[in-house]
């Protein structure tokens, strides 16, 4: 990918600065999207509920932590309206909880999934739409994954959520068609962040046994990815975009190294 290079550098008091907005940008790939988009130029407004690590998020970078609960709509409501303006929203919140079958599921764990991956992305988007538009060139950015497009035993609540997300985006990709807003999903594969231990509700050996034997991609991976998209020029939309390990084919097809 190119150097994100169509985002002029200014400076904190620059109020033509562009504004990206990030949900869940706490940890993993919220955070280092939230960093790759103000080392691009941006002001990033960072949304999460852990606010203190939200904070340690914004230290060095040009970025105003606020709390949100995108499952909350007042929480969200009060988010958006902090925000001045939006060039670009990067819906990152999200989650798995367990890998039970259908026949064994939990009601509660899919309620989870899809209040947080879809609902809170359709909140947040509701609610920063008319921003997106007014700015002239805006964008979304929906955080999805290689599950919202390949079903896999274990995975029924998080690949019914994230087949949510896709068809979603995909709808507003149609009905933004003629307006100055461009929508995309990225589809990551295995990422080494802490979404294995949320799926697996804190149990570490678990959540390492699943990048064992091969080397997941790392946050910044996909951060690299979020900001090439960013500054992409206007007349272009990447659509859709799934990314994977060299070590990964497949949502569950992996190639595991012995010892």
């Amino acid at each position: 990918m190119t150097s994100p290079s169509t985002v002029p550098s200014t400076s904190r008091s620059d109020a033509t600065k562009p504004v990206a907005v990030v949900t869940g940008a706490s940890s993993g790939i919220g955070a280092a999207s939230a960093r790759a988009l103000a080392d691009a130029g941006y002001t990033v407004y960072i949304g999460a509920r852990r606010i203190e690590k939200l904070r340690d998020v914004a230290d060095n970078i040009d970025a105003v932590p606020l709390p949100l609960d995108v499952t909350d709509q007042k929480s969200v409501d009060e988010f958006c309206e902090s925000i001045p303006r939006c060039d670009v929203l990067v819906n990152n919140a999200g989650g798995a909880h367990g890998t039970e079958s259908i026949a064994e599921a939990k009601i509660e764990d899919w309620q989870w999934m899809y209040d947080t991956n879809v609902l809170g992305t359709l909140r947040v988007t509701r609610a920063l739409l008319p921003k997106i538009e007014a700015s002239g060139d805006g964008q979304v950015i929906n955080i999805s994954s290689i599950a919202g497009h390949e079903p896999y035993r274990g995975g029924g609540g998080y690949n019914a959520a994230k087949h949510a997300v896709a068809a979603m985006t995909r709808v507003l990709r149609l009905e933004l068609l003629g307006t100055p807003v461009r929508v995309c999903e990225i589809c990551p594969g295995l990422v080494n962040t802490e979404f294995s231990m949320v799926r697996f509700d804190g149990d570490k050996e678990k959540a390492d046994a699943v990048y064992r034997g091969l080397e997941p991609m790392v946050a910044d991976d996909i951060a690299d990815a979020v900001t090439w998209i960013a500054t992409r020029p206007s007349r272009m939309n990447v659509d859709q975009i799934t990314i994977m390990a060299r070590d990964q084919v497949s949502a569950q097809q992996v190639h595991r190294r012995e010892g």
